[in-house]
């Protein structure tokens, strides 16, 4: 049974990098985001870099994550666990916090060295505000190198965090390959939305506020093979 998160994001990548991995749909506001392997990797590795080489944060620091399914969701905790964070979702005492931008009253019962707010705006706008406290996530990972090479080591939840994982792909019907339609507000769970997937190296087509007149054209659009039951 696989046990280390980064090893299954790369194994999920590496026969085809270039393939739509996951492509993010918002039907409330039209917007569309298709992410490759190989820019989702980008973008887990520059948030590697930045809590590994800016924050300084060392394997086994809790992380918090306040953010609901998303593609820089994704991003985010993927770097979190390849810098072997552990991502806790109860509040208390952290090294780092991600927060979107309408939970950050949620966000004040948390106790964060570092704290990123994410607007999680089309096209990874930054924030146009960016609230007290809060440094824009989106402004300062793009400063971060494109590489990152984990430790070999697992993450200190990745195992539990995997077999709970292939447990709910096989669930869910995932089979390997497939290209996997899930509505957010049904899955937000990212063991559901993001890992069970990885684990069959199934891409993800993740819609938020999904327009069930959109259905039919996004299934056949988007070669949907398989879609997670409501």
């Amino acid at each position: 049974m696989a046990d280390n998160i980064a090893r299954v994001f790369a194994d999920a990548i590496a026969t085809d990098p270039t393939r739509p991995l996951l492509t993010w749909y918002d039907d409330a506001t039209g917007d569309r985001t298709e992410l490759s392997g190989v820019t989702l990797a980008n973008w887990v590795a520059k948030t590697a870099n930045l809590l590994v080489d800016e924050v300084g944060l060392a394997p086994g620091t809790p992380a918090g994550v306040l953010l609901p399914p998303h593609w820089q969701t994704a991003a985010v905790l993927l770097g979190c666990w390849s810098a072997k964070l552990s991502v806790v979702d109860t509040p208390g005492d952290v090294g780092v916090l991600f927060a979107a931008v309408d939970q950050f009253d949620e966000a004040q019962s948390w106790s964060a060295d570092e704290r990123y707010a994410l607007g999680l705006a089309p096209l990874a706008a930054p924030l146009r505000q960016v609230p007290p406290g809060f440094a824009d996530y989106v402004v300062e990972v793009r400063g971060h190198g494109d590489d990152f090479t984990p430790q070999s080591d697992p993450g200190p939840t990745d195992a539990h965090l995997l077999s709970r994982a292939e447990a709910r792909a096989t669930e869910l019907g995932i089979e390997p390959g497939a290209r996997v339609l899930v509505d957010a507000t049904r899955h937000p769970d990212p063991v559901d939305w993001l890992l069970a997937p990885l684990t069959r190296a199934a891409t993800v087509v993740l819609c938020a506020n999904p327009d069930p007149t959109r259905l039919a054209p996004r299934l056949t659009a988007e070669k949907v093979t398989h879609s997670l039951p409501s």
